[in-house]
């Protein structure tokens, strides 16, 4: 699947626009790395099981949002982007949304 932050593919033609796709999902917080990430914020630096945990979800909404759009007949993502959104204090929703297409190679002229 040909996933792009941008509008359009250069070198590629939209055949077909198939509409919105997307991938959630809600995430409460390890308190353990709560615990790790407030006494390591005292002393600065990365927060290495908070980044360990945000690359997993990224991941995990990207393939949801590409299942989506494969079951949609799509063969490319375009406009994809992140949001997160916190919920409750303790959970944080992450969702990867985009135009789900189906695109072809332009012929060489």
């Amino acid at each position: 699947m040909l996933i792009s932050t941008m509008n359009d593919i250069p070198g590629w033609e939209i055949t077909e626009v198939i509409g919105e796709v997307f991938g959630l999902t809600v995430r409460s917080r390890n308190v353990g790395s709560q615990l790790g990430a407030a006494l390591k914020s005292l002393a600065g630096g990365e927060l290495k099981g908070m980044t360990k945990n945000l690359v997993a979800s990224r991941q995990e909404v990207i393939a949801r949002m590409v299942d989506e759009a494969t079951a949609k007949g799509a063969d490319a993502v375009l406009a994809m982007r992140f949001d997160t959104s916190e919920m409750g204090g303790n959970w944080t929703e992450i969702c990867a949304y985009g135009t789900a297409v189906r695109a072809r190679k332009r012929e060489a002229s």
